[in-house]
């Protein structure tokens, strides 16, 4: 059976809510050699012009099956179909390699309320040699109807892990990031995605949500046309945000809103003191652009 299957099954009669029990399992995979091939597909894909050293972004990539396993399992508390990936951030202690060996581990760190539901924070750490290497956290929110409120608003469409399909309003517990009401950013580049992007992200990342890989697939499931993959926006923003040879780092974003596929998006970037802010932006013509995607590099970490 596959993870998604079972993250289906075993969400049925899962009631979210932000003080349940997370589970205390930490899933470790104690020698992962990623080769020169798996890393210059993925690189190729999100448009990194290098595998050496490792890009930022990979090894989030590498332990998400272990995440996966996780979320699908009968004692996580939030369901995992549905889920919305709406941070992440990533910490680099110094460069990978195509040709380390890594030891992963993943794990579920915090439970919080959100005025939308209840978010997860999931944390993935690279350790070689024993040292700890590389590690994120990525927050993954549940949408029901906090006690006492509202209910969830938005554009009503669900998203599991992986995917980019984020409230439409700013979420303030993710990762640190660019606020919701940020000035637009100077376009550096515009980008055409196809219609095949997320077939062709899933694989290199083994991410087949159904939402990422066809219009017939994706409607089911509350959108229009297949909708990119989260990480690849996250990825190819990476690429361009971070210079070549950066040892250390902190890479951060909020995902804000889908980019139905295919489109023509806007990488904007503006330099600060200790590195930068960037913005995915669609390229409407007649109105403001919408942002998918608020981010920040830091070097001094």
């Amino acid at each position: 059976m596959s993870v998604l299957a079972k993250g289906v099954l075993t969400g049925f009669g899962k009631h979210p809510r932000p003080d349940a029990a997370l589970p205390r399992t930490r899933l470790v995979l104690p020698a992962v050699r990623i080769g020169l091939g798996r890393a210059a597909t993925y690189a190729r894909v999100c448009g990194y012009d290098a595998t050496e050293p490792l890009p930022v972004t990979y090894p989030h990539i590498l332990g998400f099956p272990l995440a996966a396993r996780l979320m699908s399992a009968r004692d996580f508390p939030l369901p995992m179909l549905g889920l919305v990936h709406t941070g992440i951030e990533i910490t680099q202690y110094a460069p990978l390699h195509p040709t380390d060996t890594l030891e992963l581990t993943v794990f579920a760190g915090a439970l919080r309320p959100h005025h939308r539901g209840t978010e997860v924070v999931m944390t993935t750490e690279a350790r070689r040699g024993g040292a700890l290497m590389w590690h994120d956290r990525s927050t993954y929110l549940a949408r029901h109807r906090p006690p006492g409120g509202s209910g969830p608003r938005g554009d009503g469409a669900s998203a599991s892990p992986g995917s980019s399909a984020s409230p439409a309003s700013p979420n303030p517990s993710a990762p640190p990031g660019p606020s919701g009401g940020a000035r637009e950013l100077p376009v550096r580049a515009r980008w055409r995605l196809p219609a095949d992007l997320g077939r062709r992200h899933a694989a290199v990342s083994g991410d087949y949500n159904p939402i990422h890989l066809h219009a017939l697939t994706a409607r089911p499931l509350g959108f229009p046309r297949a909708i990119a993959h989260g990480m690849w926006t996250f990825a190819r923003c990476a690429a361009e945000a971070v210079l070549p040879g950066t040892a250390t780092l902190r890479i951060s974003a909020e995902f804000r809103s889908p980019v139905l596929l295919p489109a023509t998006v806007a990488y904007a970037y503006e330099t600060t003191r200790n590195g930068g802010t960037f913005q995915l932006r669609g390229v409407p013509e007649g109105r403001r652009p919408r942002v998918h995607l608020e981010g920040r590099v830091e070097t001094d970490v």
